[in-house]
């Protein structure tokens, strides 16, 4: 068994040298997911509270509560918006979910997505130094069945304490309605990020793999597999970025999405894919081998693999075919696989893979563009602007096809897209306040640089514990068994 080093670099090679490429991507999943359980138990979780000002004597008590906060108070009641500036609302973001579309896991019951809805509050905080609060929610009504519209209420409830709200794993069709609903009833931002977080970074993906083939939007065949709210979403962007929706064919689990889908148009629910049913495949493909005759771009997000996708699918397509499959945890078919049966580009979810295509590389600095101009939504176009600042920032450090996205330890990266976001904003006539691009780039940095230093300084005193050397251990022979 191979020496672990604590930054979990070069997973690969922590596995046997006889283990098969397949052997070693399901051991690598195993291992993360076990080591996961074993941190997450050494930890109790990711997130803490903690004060941001000081304690210099007692009577700073009177000041930061009775009696000298009732000045707070009736400021605020005299004016709503200087609540976002002597209060914590200003850079705080409601992390809601009602658990019930889980990564790959579907329905884990409304407690189970706290881990998920931690873990976007950790990124958050250490990629753009917004601060985040993990809320699970249980949706159900009195029939035992999941509500949207308790999920739309109990959001617009929260808005005063809140300056943006992130959706997460909510299952399909209750996402379009909450989503929808509450961007034009609420006065914050309300971002889904499975939807318009996924969309924004697929986008920014496909904007570089295509500059590398050399090819243009408007003119690719795109082949979508999964027609649930990332994949929906991801098409709607698409489609405004450019792409000719004659040449989009999208599949769900019944087959190509076109006019003559009656079982989806006579769902008023599943309104979103009607639309794409209307927009998209006016030839009316239903067999995904065909789709991909002479394709460009196979984007899938449906459920996790591998064998999802199959290597035939790929041969079918056209010269330098790029291939997304971005299913998690594990992703529609792996890498290794899809370059085998001739993908030029290959992206995926995960960040130990080349070509991480993950929302952490978007909603970070979104949500941190959109809360220091203090929009009141995140528009599409703001999505689209995250997408182009994201595959600019990546076309400047020089791109490969093994290289479309920039990464997450790009720090510059998420305060040029939260200043870009901004600006794109006050364009829109969404935000409240007005600032400079450099004002927003600085404030972010600022407040990054200030989370990364706060967090080493914790790590170096121990209050932050180092992790067991014998929980590595045991989570890589687990792995090793597993995969034996």
């Amino acid at each position: 068994m191979s020496k672990i080093d604590l930054s979990l670099k070069n997973l690969d090679e922590l596995f046997p040298d006889n283990f098969s490429q397949e052997q070693i991507a399901k051991a690598k999943t195993v291992f993360l997911k076990e080591l996961a359980l074993l941190s997450h138990k050494f930890y109790g979780g990711k997130m803490q509270t903690l004060p941001k000002a000081g304690v210099y004597g007692f009577n700073w008590f009177n000041v930061y509560y009775t009696p000298g906060v009732s000045k707070i108070s009736t400021t605020i009641r005299d004016n709503n918006d200087t609540s976002f500036e002597i209060s914590n609302r200003g850079n705080m973001v409601a992390v809601v979910s009602d658990s019930t579309r889980v990564l790959g896991d579907g329905d884990c019951t409304p407690p189970g997505g706290m881990g998920v809805m931690e873990g976007k509050a950790y990124l958050m905080k250490y990629l753009a130094g917004v601060d985040a609060v993990a809320l699970c929610v249980d949706s159900y009504n009195k029939k035992g069945e999941h509500d949207p519209d308790k999920i739309i209420e109990f959001v617009k409830m929260l808005q005063p304490s809140f300056g943006a709200v992130n959706l997460e794993d909510i299952s399909q069709p209750n996402c379009y309605k909450v989503l929808d609903t509450l961007r034009e009833e609420c006065d914050i931002p309300v971002w889904h990020d499975d939807a318009q977080g996924t969309g924004s970074v697929t986008v920014a993906g496909l904007i570089n793999a295509l500059r590398i083939v050399k090819k243009e939007i408007k003119d690719v065949k795109i082949v979508m597999y999964g027609a649930g709210a990332s994949n929906a979403t991801i098409a709607r962007l698409i489609l405004q970025a450019g792409a000719n929706p004659e040449n989009v064919i999208m599949f769900d689990s019944k087959g190509g999405l076109h006019k003559d889908r009656e079982d989806i148009k006579s769902d008023a629910r599943f309104y979103r894919k009607w639309e794409l049913c209307q927009k998209t495949n006016p030839n009316k493909v239903n067999d995904v081998m065909e789709a991909c005759k002479g394709a460009d771009v196979l984007i899938a997000l449906s459920k996790p693999g591998p064998d999802v996708v199959k290597p035939e699918w790929i041969k079918n397509m056209g010269t330098k075919p790029i291939v997304f499959a971005c299913a998690n945890p594990v992703p529609e078919i792996y890498p290794y696989a899809a370059k085998d049966a001739g993908a030029y580009i290959v992206a995926t979810g995960r960040g130990d893979f080349p070509n991480q295509v993950n929302n952490s590389l978007g909603f970070p600095g979104i949500l941190k563009g959109a809360l220091l101009v203090r929009a009141r939504k995140i528009t599409d176009e703001m999505a689209i602007k995250a997408a182009y600042s994201m595959a600019n920032y990546a076309e400047k450090k020089g791109l490969s096809p093994d290289y479309i996205m920039p990464k997450m330890d790009e720090t510059e990266m998420f305060a040029y897209e939260a200043a870009d976001v901004a600006m794109e904003a006050i364009k829109n006539g969404v935000a409240r306040i007005e600032l400079t691009w450099d004002e927003v780039f600085n404030r972010t940095m600022e407040d990054i640089k200030q989370t990364r230093a706060t967090i080493d300084m914790m790590m170096q005193n121990n209050f932050i514990e180092k992790p067991q050397e014998e929980m590595l251990e045991k989570a890589l022979k687990v792995a090793i068994d597993a995969v034996k």
